[in-house]
């Protein structure tokens, strides 16, 4: 089981659960990828499932519910030179209130090698009524990584307002920051966030990096894909596919119809 950690947060103490998953891949010499490192504890079990030719599978399982109040999960993932990795998630992940004060943290660090490809597709966070919850996402690629990421969240479940969500993504491509964006949406959150300049009243966002070294010499013009939805280059072999929908379905349909471009 994780550990549980205490602070304190306005005086008072907070007890939450402290887990952590760790993934290494790494090419096995024989036209496969192998998985030196794949542990995790707690909320966080990981499960190695069938893969198609030299990529290695990764499904992270929620074991029990959370992250609650005053909760911090991480994962770490490092993919290294001529390995291929997929990860996935088994179901949603929602952040929800929990018994102790404070907010909960969910940490995502990465690490992608020259060579090194990585697909890191999980299902969406929903934002439950009375959480809050703090996401921060930092992605290192070499410059000969290839990279495709997706991002979504999702304000309240079904007829519930939502708790106040605070997401954070860097990435680094080449030793160089490409884009480091936070988005603050719920209670607490600064005005105008909900407002026709933002989620325009909309309850699902997500995001779409694509990492390729072409990119470098030629990389996809900005457009629009529809309402609610744009691709923009960023500055370096990297695309950011932004989009908000209605609900959870419809932004992973703009979402997947945007990775149909990258192959």
């Amino acid at each position: 089981m994780g550990a549980r950690a205490a602070r304190r947060v306005d005086g008072v103490n907070v007890t939450g659960v402290r887990a952590t998953a760790r993934i290494v891949a790494r090419d096995d010499g024989r036209g496969g990828t192998s998985l030196p490192v794949l542990e995790g504890d707690g909320p966080l079990a990981l499960r190695r499932t069938r893969g198609s030719g030299d990529e290695a599978r990764v499904m992270l399982v929620g074991a029990m519910s959370g992250p609650l109040g005053g909760d911090h999960f991480e994962v770490r993932a490092r993919v290294e030179a001529g390995a291929r990795l997929r990860v996935g998630s088994a179901a949603a992940t929602i952040a929800l209130p929990g018994q102790a004060k404070g907010d909960s943290r969910y940490d995502v660090r990465i690490g992608v090698a020259d060579g090194g490809e990585l697909a890191w597709l999980p299902e969406q966070l929903i934002s439950a009524k009375g959480s809050d919850l703090r996401v921060t996402t930092r992605v290192e690629a070499a410059a000969g990584a290839r990279v495709l990421l997706r991002e979504e969240q999702v304000l309240g479940r079904v007829g519930e307002e939502p708790g106040r969500l605070a997401s954070r993504f860097v990435l680094t491509v080449g030793g160089r920051v490409l884009l480091d964006q936070e988005v603050v949406c719920g209670p607490g959150a600064p005005g105008g966030w909900d407002g026709p300049a933002v989620l325009g009243g909309r309850r699902a966002v997500g995001q779409l990096v694509v990492v390729r070294p072409e990119f470098a010499v030629r990389a996809p013009e900005a457009r629009l894909l529809g309402d609610g939805a744009a691709l923009v280059p960023l500055a370096g072999p990297a695309v950011l596919v932004t989009a908000v929908a209605t609900d959870a379905l419809r932004l992973r349909r703009v979402l997947d119809e945007a990775a149909g471009h990258f192959g």
